[in-house]
């Protein structure tokens, strides 16, 4: 038993190659020593295989067994020395599964995946972006970067954690950033200084668009007076952090409901939606848009940034437009042939 002890704590220490050659090289050799102890028995090498497996995973499904005082012999070593490796081999296995969960849990694992969305800084805001995303596209793929050392939202397969400083190349590397659909880059709520929470972005801007220029990339800035230093580094979006609350809480109590709508139009959980819709043939000017789409049960609202398109109806819509609709979903699918 000491012996079988020592031999068990040395196999575990081997790395996972040695292990899987080792058990491989003790099928393979078990299964010809039971051939040719009986042959008459098996007939063929490969039942002796199968039965060296079943008797391994202890099913013993009775129909090979040895007959001879020599194959019951070589039974008993089976089931001491074979039921053990087969159990190092599955002790194996679900540690591995467990490390595996300990390191995601930690983001310390790169993430391979493509078109994904990566969310840099983590808060409540980062929250509502992730259940926003994954409204908008269930099977979206997410990938989270904060400095801390736990995976914000572990229960999600969809979300992929990355731990460490967003502004380092090894870490956004992590993130497979040149590979990313989107970047969005939160303010971080954990530090004090407005001007110190901007500069923090405008380095993990900087960073991404030195690895990946290609990647839109949106960033929330605290102050207006920065937004100069982004368009130097060429962001593509910008948010003001306490521009927009501001502004709806003025229009809810001046204009009662005028929230409400705009609420709606921001998130796709509940009413209508903003969408973007394709310039179909047969549409000249923005009047033939708007008829159009007005009689699908949408409204045509913009072009790119131009809001003020209704007041342009017999303009010629551009070749470089993008056309921006208010509907529900079903009606978007339906004009846009999804």
């Amino acid at each position: 038993m000491h012996f079988f002890l020592r031999f068990t704590t040395k196999l575990m220490r081997l790395r996972k190659t040695s292990i899987a050659l080792i058990i491989l090289g003790f099928i393979v050799a078990s299964a010809t020593i039971a051939f040719l102890l009986e042959p008459g028995t098996f007939g063929n090498w490969f039942n002796a295989l199968y039965w060296v497996m079943t008797t391994m995973a202890t099913v013993g499904y009775g129909d090979y067994f040895a007959k001879t005082e020599f194959g019951k012999a070589f039974t008993i070593f089976l089931y001491i020395f074979g039921i053990g490796l087969l159990s190092l081999v599955i002790g194996k296995v679900i540690d591995s599964l467990g490390s595996l969960q300990r390191q995601r849990g930690a983001g310390t694992l790169n993430f391979h995946g493509e078109e994904h969305v990566l969310l840099i800084n983590w808060s409540k805001k980062a929250q509502s972006a992730v259940d926003e995303i994954l409204c908008y596209s269930p099977k979206s793929q997410i990938v989270i970067i904060d400095e801390s050392n736990q995976h914000p939202l572990e229960h999600l397969h969809q979300v992929h954690f990355v731990s460490g400083d967003p502004a380092a190349d090894d870490i956004l590397e992590k993130a497979n950033i040149s590979k990313a659909r989107a970047a969005i880059i939160f303010a971080d709520s954990r530090i004090e200084e407005a001007s110190l929470i901007d500069g923090k972005s405008l380095l993990i801007a900087s960073s991404i668009e030195r690895l990946a220029p290609h990647v839109h990339t949106t960033v929330e800035i605290t102050q207006e007076k920065n937004i100069q230093n982004f368009r130097y580094v060429q962001v593509n979006e910008f948010v003001l952090s306490h521009d927009a609350i501001s502004r709806l809480a003025v229009r809810s109590a001046l204009q009662e409901g005028n929230s409400d709508v705009i609420r709606q139009l921001l998130s796709r959980q509940h009413g209508d939606d903003i969408y973007e819709v394709k310039v179909q043939q047969g549409w000249k000017t923005y009047r033939d848009a708007f008829q159009d789409l007005l009689s699908q049960g949408a409204t045509l609202l913009a072009d790119r940034n131009d809001l003020g398109i209704n007041r342009k109806l017999d303009q010629l819509i551009p070749p470089d437009a993008r056309l921006y609709i208010v509907s529900d979903e079903t009606t978007y699918r339906r004009i846009a042939g999804l």
